[in-house]
């Protein structure tokens, strides 16, 4: 097989990408610290550049917003009361929410903001413009919280379970530094450290991708066969020519949920809520109809 165009393709791509936030840096600049003068709009600017970019590549159904997942305790389906003894929650504030916003409706928008149902969520990215030694266990734990969320089934059957969405952390650069270890193996040990001492995750609470876009990438592999007991993860140092592989990997994650045969029976989302027990006042009567449909 080839691709070559593709991995060159994709590479001029992230080369751009980073270009184009480093003339940020040149307009804006700081003279105490890397990136831009303004470090709030540096960084909110880093996440709009990356929204950006993701959704000139995904289909035209799934839209890259940021904001909130709200989990409703309310009836799913037609008659599906698996969130009975729930009640609601929400997630905190995501960078990116990757939502099938074709197929499932929206609780609020306010531009690119919203407030949606986990039913639509395909992937959820933690976006940083520099990681730093302190954001590994923490974003991989806000990942987890937001992903537990999104466990829906597409029956009333408690097994006949909806793939969870695709998780990833991604940063411009890492600011990851280890003297005494090597930096990957101290970032595993960090993903590691997010997941222990808890309830046990599923494979698809784990964080999918963590990685540096120019520069280094972690990932998931996909289990194959029996459901795995472990998940494994892998790196690549990324080398000339290869500044592809972190979109790439996200990409192909994200393309992987939504495609997924779990996901292509839809079910109705928790969207309305009705007080329980509440009757109608009176009947008004009949109309006669001919059939269902």
């Amino acid at each position: 097989m080839d691709g070559k165009r593709l991995q060159d393709y994709w590479s001029q791509e992230v080369d751009a990408l980073i270009s184009t936030y480093k003339q940020f840096e040149t307009l804006i600049p700081s003279e105490k610290h890397d990136g831009s003068a303004h470090h709030g709009e540096d960084g909110r600017f880093v996440e709009d550049l990356i929204r950006e970019y993701f959704s000139k590549y995904l289909p035209k159904g799934l839209e890259v917003l940021t904001g909130f997942i709200l989990r409703p305790a309310v009836k799913t389906g037609t008659n599906g009361r698996e969130r009975k003894s729930d009640s609601d929650k929400h997630s905190s504030q995501l960078d990116i929410i990757v939502f099938d916003s074709e197929r499932y409706p929206v609780f609020q928008r306010f531009g690119d903001s919203v407030i949606v149902p986990p039913e639509g969520v395909v992937a959820i990215i933690s976006v940083k413009k520099h990681l730093n030694d302190g954001d590994i266990k923490k974003e991989c734990e806000a990942l987890w919280v937001a992903s537990k969320l999104c466990r829906t089934q597409h029956s009333n059957l408690s097994e006949d379970k909806v793939r969870g969405p695709y998780l990833a952390l991604v940063s411009m650069n890492s600011k990851i530094e280890k003297k005494t270890q090597d930096n990957l193996e101290w970032i595993f040990s960090k993903i590691n450290e997010a997941y222990t001492g808890q309830e046990k995750p599923t494979f698809d609470d784990l964080v999918g991708f963590v990685g540096s876009l120019n520069e280094w990438s972690i990932f998931k592999r996909r289990p194959e066969g029996k459901p795995p007991s472990k998940a494994e993860y892998v790196n690549l140092i990324h080398k000339t020519g290869e500044s592809h592989l972190g979109l790439q990997f996200i990409l192909t994650g994200v393309l992987s949920v939504f495609y997924d045969e779990t996901r292509r029976n839809l079910r109705r989302p928790g969207f309305t809520a009705f007080p329980s027990g509440r009757n109608h006042d009176k009947s008004l009567g009949k109309i006669e109809c001919n059939g269902l449909r």
